[in-house]
């Protein structure tokens, strides 16, 4: 059974997004920096947060990363839910984008095994 159900609507990439989500559907991940400050910056956005300035690159990372919060979702937040197991949402820190944090979920490891600071990769 896949992780989640086909039925689950993906969220439509805005212009600032669409490089991520095209990156993402290559099995790549890549992280927006400031061309200025060095700055990484996640969700993308066109100015950066340290020195104001709208030049950025896509910066692909290796996706290696830390557990920094964990939660464990048992009722469903859409419909499409309905009937599935529990899942579970992650925040991942990432040590070569800045510690940009990403939430996701972690997937083929059972609830209770997941723990914050135990180390995850992108799949």
């Amino acid at each position: 059974m896949p992780y989640l159900t086909a039925a689950l609507p993906l969220p439509g990439p805005n212009q600032d997004e669409a490089p991520w989500w095209h990156a993402c559907r290559e099995r790549r991940l890549v992280i927006q920096r400031c061309t200025s400050s060095g700055t990484f910056r996640h969700p993308p956005r066109p100015l950066c947060h340290e020195c104001h300035s709208f030049g950025f690159e896509w910066k692909e990372v290796s996706g290696k990363g830390k557990i920094w919060s964990v939660i464990h979702c048992v009722h469903p937040v859409h419909p499409a839910l309905r009937g599935r197991p529990p899942y579970n949402v992650v925040v991942v820190e990432l040590p070569d984008a800045g510690n940009v944090r990403l939430a996701s979920n972690v997937v083929d490891t059972p609830f209770e095994e997941i723990a914050i600071g135990m180390p995850v990769e992108v799949v």
